[in-house]
């Protein structure tokens, strides 16, 4: 009998085999956009069981076992690691349908050779043999790395993190793969938060920079991007539930930082004004360095305030926001563009609905100095999965240019999520085989595979200044 993960797993036409297993399976990754520790990797971690190195940290699979009846003992609870595996084994074939079903069995056969569809049949025995091979030294965080041929890694990073990691990474002469960090300042942009006055007062105390003036956080702001990029970082990353695009002036921005200073409530407007204005400053920053700067756009977070309050952030209560788009996307790129200070750009939107909106912003902003100087971003959290990413590729290749996107990321907190560029080059040989089969495209294998080698790495090789 077949094994379900095969050769020409996804592959559904004779074109996306040739497409796929000559042009884009042995390529190396740029993994330029994931949440790894770099603590882990600096320390070559060794996972003590599956249940450590595959359910912690994965809202995915906690959100599926929610769904399914499963208590939360056995999810973000303190049952052991056998029981949490068992659990989560007993509700893998209900997951039929779901992108889980197929990175589950993909993983398992990637990184432990596994052909069997896990239940709780087999349970045991996958458990049995997943920590036998955990506990041999390239299973460690830096053998999965090496095994996934990654070329560069890019984490994200607040800027308070230290990035001593960083520089250990660099100085072990016997891993190769680059591990950059990247900014993200979001809790120094969003001033509507409950801790945002605790959290400045920490990052004045961190870069010995007092905010009193306009001036002096544009001067913050320098210092944050400088410190970063003679670390190597040459990324920055905004998550943003809704973009913002009011314009201010600073005097306007001194009163609604003293405002907030002061303990009294600021508007809907101030917030707004304030959020564009630094998005602006950042930007200036990037461009000035030649960074790359990447806003996730319309994640609505912790929406279940009692299990807010019970487990915390980033427990898997998040989803899609829906709200309108184009006018504040295309006024925020205009002001950064104005003074021709726009860096490259890639943006990522979590509402499926807003592709077409940002495929046809993002021709208004191209350079003819860079190509894909601003990018529609891979299918991303909810989008990552077939549909999602079959529905981005086309939506790109119809309103811009597929042939120079920079391609996939895992954005994720596993080490064993590199087959996630696997399914992605998977899918989009598949999309490419079946316009060759319909005559959309000329069945050219020296065209076609130059489009693909291209999107699953070159033109992320060019576009990044690593």
């Amino acid at each position: 009998m077949r094994p379900f993960i095969h050769d020409d797993f996804l592959l559904q036409s004779e074109a996306s085999k040739w497409i796929y297993h000559d042009y884009a399976k042995d390529l190396p990754i740029i993994d330029y956009h994931c949440h790894l520790p770099p603590v882990e990797i600096a320390n070559n971690h060794q996972y003590q069981t599956i249940t450590d190195i595959w359910l912690a940290g994965d809202h995915y699979k906690w959100r599926a076992m929610r769904a399914l009846g499963i208590d939360e003992h056995y999810i973000t609870g303190d049952a052991p690691d056998i029981e949490k595996f068992q659990k989560w084994a007993s509700i893998v074939p209900k997951t039929i349908g779901n992108p889980l079903y197929h990175w589950t069995h993909l993983e398992l056969k990637r990184y432990f050779n596994l052909d069997v569809l896990l239940d709780e049949s087999n349970w045991q025995d996958v458990w049995e043999e997943t920590n036998r091979l955990l506990n041999q030294d390239e299973f460690r965080a830096q053998g999965l790395i090496t095994r996934s041929n990654v070329e560069a890694i890019c984490t994200t990073d607040d800027p308070l993190d230290s990035l001593q990691y960083h520089d250990q990474i660099k100085q072990d002469p016997n891993f190769k793969t680059q591990v950059l960090p990247t900014l993200r300042p979001d809790r120094l942009i969003e001033i509507g938060a409950n801790d945002f006055l605790d959290y400045l007062t920490e990052i004045e105390e961190h870069y010995q920079v007092e905010v009193k003036t306009w001036d002096d956080m544009q001067q913050l702001i320098e210092t944050i991007v400088e410190v970063f990029h003679q670390q190597g970082c040459r990324l920055a990353d905004h998550g943003i539930q809704r973009l913002p695009f009011v314009r201010s002036t600073a005097i306007r921005l001194e009163r609604i930082l003293a405002k907030k200073r002061q303990g009294d409530e600021i508007t809907r407007s101030e917030i707004d004004q304030y959020k564009t204005e630094m998005l602006i400053q950042f930007a200036h920053a990037y461009h000035k360095r030649d960074w790359v700067m990447q806003w996730h756009i319309g994640a609505i977070r912790n929406n279940n305030q009692r299990m807010f309050a019970q487990l915390g952030k980033d427990t898997g209560y998040d989803s899609i926001d829906d709200f309108n788009l184009a006018k504040s996307l295309n006024g925020l790129l205009n002001a950064i563009d104005f003074t021709d200070q726009l860096p490259k750009t890639i943006i990522y939107n979590l509402n499926p609905n807003h592709n077409e909106v940002i495929a046809s912003a993002i021709g208004n902003f191209q350079s003819g100095e860079t190509v894909g100087k601003i990018q529609f971003g891979s299918g991303w959290w909810f989008n990552d999965q077939k549909r999602g990413m079959e529905r981005q590729l086309n939506d790109l290749a119809h309103f811009g240019i597929l042939s120079s996107f920079v391609g996939m990321l895992t954005d994720s907190r596993s080490m064993l999520s590199y087959t996630r560029h696997e399914y992605f080059r998977r899918t989009l040989a598949n999309l490419l085989g079946e316009w060759v089969e319909q005559g959309l495209i000329p069945n050219d294998r020296e065209l076609v595979g130059k489009v693909m080698s291209d999107v699953s790495y070159y033109n992320a090789k060019r576009y990044f200044s690593f």
